[in-house]
Order: structure tokens, then sequence, then C-alpha cells
């Protein structure tokens, strides 16, 4: 009796598919394809299992059914992001993608065409789908915590919808604060007054306000109170009414420090915390008070969280690998591995 040896099995290739799309006509195909093709290009990076072509206003695509459906969406994402008057680019596409792959019902159309502020012909919006819900989360709570790592945009979006607010009048002043960690006996020994000393700590308010206010307004607004831009220390013992207050780098806060602030609230106010609970810059003995208050505050009704990301990242794409990089080290720490190739 001879011996019969099993054929291997090989899965046959994913069935091959065509499908057309007509952009309308209102859409300008220059801002859709980007200057020398650039976004058409980055699609095709995207999906480079499908043969895309462009002739006139019409889209083909031919490829794995799965991945021609993909396209096709983005392609019609994208066209309704130009259409709205969003710019749009390389790394647009990119996060479009991301969000669509993602598996969550937001649309990439939505997300870009947000606008929050718009300033000398710029205009600020959310970049991911993780900034857009941070963004309705102030819109729709009196406390929002934005947590997450360095470049996701947290304090610079919390400063638009603060600009906003006062811009639109539904506040009559925005109150800026940070904790100066170092406000002990090092403090002291620095030259010039306590302004000059505690400058440091609040340059990057200051820089985030600068792309969104007129400069010149700047000092007038200071010196009227309608901005102000203090250290952590100096909310103690206030109400604060009508106002919208944002607490940056809050990771560096005590608890007691958090509960401080977070009862200066008073009437007519909204509150955005914002902080990374990866970079605490506290004695090790102290815990952070954005961490305790995750725990103490999490089932207060007219509280959000929202926690970005390295995803969520809109600095340089090295920056988001440096992150998750940093994230798996805390990893194979905490089990007693080591990464590494």
């Amino acid at each position: 009796m001879s011996e019969q040896r099993a054929t291997p099995r090989t899965s046959a290739p994913p069935a091959r598919v065509e499908h057309r799309i007509a952009v309308p006509v209102s859409v300008p195909m220059v801002g859709l394809l980007g200057p020398r093709d650039e976004v058409l290009r980055a699609v095709e990076r995207g999906f480079p299992g499908v043969d895309i072509h462009v002739r006139g206003n019409e889209f083909s695509f031919a490829g794995p059914a799965g991945d021609v459906a993909l396209a096709a969406r983005l392609v019609d994402e994208l066209a309704e992001t130009v259409a709205a008057g969003a710019a749009i680019g390389p790394e647009v596409v990119e996060r479009s993608i991301a969000m669509l792959t993602a598996g969550t019902q937001v649309r990439p159309a939505d997300v870009l065409t947000l606008d929050v502020l718009s300033w000398r012909g710029r205009t600020i919006r959310p970049k991911t789908a993780g900034q857009k819900e941070y963004v309705d989360a102030i819109d729709d709570h009196t406390l929002t915590f934005g947590i997450g790592p360095a470049g996701t945009g947290k304090t610079y979006l919390a400063m638009a919808k603060a600009v906003q607010a006062l811009q639109t009048k539904r506040v009559s002043r925005i109150v800026l604060t940070r904790p100066a960690v170092e406000a002990g006996e090092r403090l002291g020994f620095l030259p010039g007054s306590l302004a000059e000393k505690i400058d440091p700590y609040l340059r990057p308010l200051y820089d985030a306000l600068h792309d969104m206010v007129d400069p010149d307004s700047i000092p007038r607004l200071l010196e009227a109170g309608t901005i102000e831009v203090a250290p952590l220390a100096y909310m103690r013992g206030r109400t604060l009414n009508d106002s919208f207050i944002i607490l940056d780098e809050a990771q560096n806060t005590s608890a007691e420090q958090m509960k401080m602030f977070l009862t200066r609230l008073g009437f007519g106010s909204t509150v955005v915390v914002t902080g990374d609970v990866t970079q605490v810059d506290l004695p090790a003995s102290a815990s952070s008070g954005l961490r305790d208050a995750q725990q103490v505050l999490a089932d207060v009704e007219d509280v959000a969280f929202c926690r970005l990301t390295s995803a969520d990242v809109v600095r340089h794409r090295l920056v988001g690998d440096i992150i998750d990089a940093y994230a798996q080290a805390e990893v194979d720490r905490a089990h007693g591995t080591r990464g590494g190739r």
C-alpha cells in the first residue's frame, strides 16, 4: 500500500475588485490631490496593494475588496474635508487612515473640519479622533481632564477653547495657571523679582496665547485682568466665577494642591486640567494630584477624563514612536524583562 502525502493547502489570494467614484465638481482637485500630487502619493502609500488612477474628477481603484473599499472611503472623506475649506497634506492622509482603521465611528471629515478658533487666516482644529473627543468634552462638561503625553495638543486646544469662550462672551476672563515645582528655596535663589522668577514656568502658556491673540493686545488684557497668568499658589483662597480656567502640567501638583485648585470653581466657569502622568517631577515621596484625581473623581457627574495617546501626537512622527518605546520599557521593567533586539 503506497503512502499518500497530504497536499498542503495554500490560501487563495484575496479577490480583486474594481471600483470608481466621482468627486463632486465643487471640490477643487488641486486641493484634493495636493501639490505635485503629494496627497495622492500618500494615499497610494497607505494602500500599496491597490492600484489608484485619477482622470478628471474620477478615481478608479483596483485591488483586494477590503482595501479598495477603505481607499475609496478615504478619498470621500478627504474630498469632504477639502470642500469644507480645510487644507490637507500627507500627514492628514496618515491620520485619516489611522482613524478609519481604528474601528471607531468617528469620521475623519468630522474631525478635520471642526473649527475651534480662527485668527489671521489660520484655523485651529483637532487633528485626531482623540483630540475631537477632548474638544467635545470641554464643550459638554464643567470640568475636563486632558491626560496624555507631550505633543497631543492638550494645552494648545484648551487654550483655543478658552480664547473662543472669551471672544463669544461665554466667560469674562481666562485664568491660566501651572505649578512651579521648584517654588521653594531653589526658586528663591534665582535673581530678579518674583514675576521674573516664575516667568519660565508660565512661558509655555504665554507662547500658546501669542498664537491666538493679537500680541499687542496681550499686555492690555493682562493689565485689565481679562487674562490672568499666575502660579498655582496664587489660586488659594479665591473663587473664580464666569471664567475659563486652565491648570497646565497638573501631574506636578500634590493631592492637596489639586483639591485646593478644583474647589476654586465658581458659577459660570469652565475648568480644563492638563497633564502627563508619566512625566511627574515631584519628589519621590510625594504623590501626584493628577493621579489621585483620576481615582477620586472617576464617578463624579459633569467631570470628563480624556486620555490621549501616542496616536494623538501631532508633532514629528518620531515623537509618537519615542512615547511608545518608553511605555513598553516601563512594561518590561514592571515584568522584570528587558526589551531589545
